[in-house]
C-alpha cells in the first residue's frame, strides 16, 4: 500500500503548475464571464436590476450601482484571467466578489463558492504560470513572482 501511495505521489508531483494555473484561470473565469453575459442580456428587459433590487439586496450599495459594478467585473476580470494579464489582482478582485456573494447573497452555497475561492487563491498565491501575458510583461521586474522570461 505504501509503495502504491508513493507511486501516486510521484505521479501527482509531475503535474506542472502551468497546467493547474491555466485550468484555474479558464474554469473560474468562465463561471464569472457567463454570469456577466447573463446580466448583460438582462439589461434590456430590466431583469438584472430587478435581481439586485429584490434578490441580491447588497448592503451599503444601491442596487443600480451594484448591478453596474458586478456586471463590469464579471465581464472584464475573466478576460484578464484568460489572458493571464494582471492575474493576481484580477483573482483577488474576484475572490472579494465571491466573498460578497457568499456572505450577503447566497450564504448557503459555500460548497460552490469554496471551490471558486480555492482556484482564485491558487492563482493569487502562485500566479498565472508561463502561459500568460503577466510572465512576458513582468518577469524582469518581479522575477520571484513570474520567473525568468
Amino acid at each position: 500500500m505504501i509503495a502504491l501511495l508513493s507511486r501516486l505521489d510521484a505521479l501527482l508531483t509531475r503535474i506542472p503548475h502551468e497546467l493547474l494555473a491555466l485550468l484555474a484561470r479558464l474554469s473560474v473565469g468562465t463561471i464569472f464571464l457567463r454570469s456577466g453575459l447573463l446580466k448583460l442580456d438582462g439589461w434590456a428587459d430590466g431583469t438584472t436590476l430587478t435581481l439586485f433590487r429584490e434578490e441580491y439586496r447588497l448592503p451599503l450599495l444601491p442596487p443600480e450601482l451594484a448591478s453596474y459594478l458586478a456586471t463590469g467585473a464579471e465581464l472584464g476580470l475573466p478576460v484578464l484571467l484568460f489572458l493571464g494579464l494582471f492575474t493576481r489582482p484580477a483573482a483577488l478582485a474576484l475572490l472579494g466578489m465571491t466573498l460578497v456573494i457568499e456572505i450577503f447573497v447566497y450564504p448557503n452555497a459555500f460548497d460552490t463558492h469554496g471551490v471558486w475561492a480555492v482556484a482564485l487563491l491558487y492563482l493569487a498565491k502562485f500566479g498565472p504560470g508561463r502561459l500568460a501575458l503577466d510572465r512576458l510583461l513582468f518577469a524582469r521586474a518581479m522575477p520571484s513572482a513570474y520567473g525568468r522570461a
